[in-house]
Order: C-alpha cells, then sequence, then structure tokens
C-alpha cells in the first residue's frame, strides 16, 4: 500500500475524490492537509472558519495537518513553505499526494513540479471527467455542500450561502462551470457518505471582499494566468458559525 495524504480543501471536488480514494486498496490515506490563512484562522481562499475544519476532519474520521500561510502570501513564499511542509511528511513516509483537480492542467503541472522536487507523487481521482458528471455524482451519493465563496465578477451575493443542488445548477450563468473549476465558486461540504454525521452550523452574514495585488504579477498568489482579462480580486463570502 502506499502511503499517502490527502489535500483538502474542505470542498465538495475533495469530498468526492477522497471518497474514491477510500475505496482504493492501493492507498493507505491516514491524513488531510489544509492550508490556512493565519491571520484570520480560516481555511485558505474558501474564507471558512477553522473550528468547522476541525469538525469536518473528525466526522470523516482522518487526522488533519493544518499548513499556515499569511494573509499576504507571494508566490515565492508560497512555495518555500509548501516545499518545507511536504519534506516534512516524506520524512513521515509519505509518497503520494491526492488531489480534487478536475481541469486545470497549468494547476495541475504547477502542483506535480513542485511534489517532484521533494519525491512524491500527484494522483488526482477526478482528472479529465466531465463537470457535469462529476456534480451530478457527488449529489447522487447524497453530499450536501452550501457555498461560502463565489467570484464576485461572475456570480451575485444571492449565489453565496446556497446550498448546492439541482436548482442551483440551472440558475448558474451559462459561462460558470457547474464544478466552480475556474475559481467561480467554492464550497464547504456537511454531510455525505464519507461522513459519521453531518457537521452542524448555522448561517452568518455576507460580506463582500476585494484583494489587492502587487505589482509584480508573479507574486500575486492563487491567481491563474488570464490573457486578455484582468485578475479577480472581489469575492462574496458567507460566514458559517459552528453550532
Amino acid at each position: 500500500m502506499k502511503n499517502t495524504y490527502f489535500n483538502w480543501s474542505s470542498g465538495k471536488d475533495s469530498a468526492l475524490a477522497l471518497h474514491k480514494v477510500l475505496q482504493d486498496p492501493t492507498y493507505n490515506l491516514d491524513l488531510l492537509v489544509t492550508t490556512v490563512n493565519k491571520d484570520f484562522d480560516r481555511v485558505s481562499m474558501h474564507g471558512l472558519r477553522n473550528e468547522l475544519l476541525i469538525e469536518q476532519a473528525k466526522s470523516i474520521g482522518i487526522n488533519l495537518k493544518t499548513i499556515e500561510f499569511p494573509a499576504d502570501v507571494t508566490m515565492d513564499l508560497y512555495a518555500e513553505i509548501m516545499k518545507d511542509a511536504m519534506a516534512s511528511l516524506v520524512e513521515k513516509g509519505y509518497s503520494h499526494s491526492i488531489f480534487g483537480d478536475i481541469l486545470l492542467e497549468d494547476l495541475r503541472n504547477y502542483r506535480d513540479s513542485k511534489l517532484a522536487e521533494v519525491g512524491v507523487i500527484g494522483v488526482y481521482p477526478l482528472w479529465k471527467t466531465d463537470t457535469k458528471e462529476v456534480l451530478q455524482e457527488f449529489l447522487d451519493l447524497g453530499f450536501k455542500a452550501i457555498t461560502v465563496c463565489v467570484n464576485a465578477k461572475l456570480l451575485g451575493e444571492e449565489f453565496v450561502g446556497r446550498v448546492i443542488d439541482e436548482q442551483f445548477i440551472k440558475d448558474l450563468p451559462d459561462n460558470v462551470d457547474v464544478c466552480g473549476e475556474n475559481g467561480e465558486f467554492h464550497t464547504f461540504v456537511f454531510d455525505g457518505p464519507i461522513f459519521k454525521e453531518p457537521v452542524h452550523f448555522s448561517i452568518g452574514e455576507k460580506v463582500m471582499r476585494s484583494y489587492t495585488l502587487h505589482d509584480n504579477e508573479d507574486d500575486n498568489c492563487h491567481q491563474p494566468k488570464k490573457e486578455e482579462t484582468s485578475h479577480d480580486t472581489g469575492f462574496w463570502y458567507c460566514d458559517l458559525l459552528p453550532n
């Protein structure tokens, strides 16, 4: 068996990928790894409170390791912190790393190049699957998720804090991927076949946040390269409160 850790985002694609890997006897998966914003004590990009991340991991029944970053992290600092964290995992015997990515070639190439530096192999259970099929399988399996962050350039306030269901899919604009694979939205999964019990929460306030980019584009962490369009810097967040 291959000693494996899972790059856990707290969202739906991670949940479905984890479900698939847990059924594969090839992998000995016993660790979830999540990046968090140490200045705000929340999951990176998703804005989810760490308390709910911890409750997720408890219900799934897999140990959780968090990797902390400052709020204003550059690509160089991100790469340095991640390399140190991965090297530490290699020392503990981990050889494989699971991701929930589906389509983004540049992102996968970046991940694989960084993993290769420490001798880890990336595994992508959902890779090149049609995103409509991914989301339909997610729902058919009984998973439940709610949007916690949406790209304000593509989706309005009404799309954040919504449970993912058939009506949500119908309401999405044509230019938005149903899995949010291009960063259109992020989710929090609170129930499903990998959970011992649902993660309970209540819905808090919705806020719009904008981010200032670095003058050097290469320093803008988590921002995809885009031709003829500017970076996305405005996002709606829905704060979820632990019950």
